[in-house]
């Protein structure tokens, strides 16, 4: 079975975007343009990934943040040929040329193709939220990393809206990058 990552960045106050999903926040800080692709372990990780899976607020900020419906040759750059899984539950544009399935329903639903298409390579959860708690809820989740920012915002979209009780999570590491603090947890099954 492949391992489940949610790879992001955050505020310090546990927010992944502010009230209208901008991630403007996150590119004021030196380095944060390039959160991901600036940290020294991000291509290490990008190798072992086999298949993304976002929620279609995600999808629908990619797209329009790096102007893909006219630049499509960008997703192919950056991502390459990965499978990239979309749960929405409305119709949303394709980028041309991207290997992007949209799905809708619970997560345990389509697991096991979402699995199969990763192979033995991990699954990258780009975001957000609310779909990673959802992974979490299916016993799906194995691996957070997280790169906190050193900015607060009053209000927008939470980390991960959901409790999971310190049971579950163990501190695998911590280190520095830049203005990032970095903190990776491996994730236990419910009940655990």
């Amino acid at each position: 079975m492949p391992r489940t990552i949610f790879y992001t960045a955050t505020t310090l106050n546990g927010f992944l975007a502010d009230d209208a999903d901008s991630l403007d926040w996150l590119f004021r800080v030196p380095g944060g343009e390039t959160a991901e692709t600036g940290d020294a372990g991000f291509p290490d990780f990008f190798a072992g990934v086999g298949v993304m899976v976002e929620g279609s607020t995600t999808y629908e900020w990619v797209v329009a943040h790096e102007h893909l419906a006219e630049h499509p040759e960008k997703w192919q750059q950056f991502y390459g040929a990965l499978p990239t899984f979309v749960f929405s539950t409305r119709d949303l544009p394709r980028v041309p040329g991207a290997d992007i399935r949209f799905i809708r329903g619970p997560v345990s639903e389509h697991w096991e193709q979402i699995a199969a298409a990763a192979g033995d390579r991990d699954v990258w959860l780009v975001g957000g939220g609310d779909l990673v708690g959802q992974f979490a809820d299916a016993g799906h989740l194995d691996q957070l990393r997280v790169s906190i920012a050193p900015v607060t915002l009053h209000s927008g979209r939470p980390l991960l809206p959901r409790v999971i009780e310190s049971d579950r999570l163990r501190l695998e590491s911590v280190d520095r990058t830049g203005q990032f603090a970095r903190l990776v947890y491996s994730v236990g099954p419910p009940g655990s």
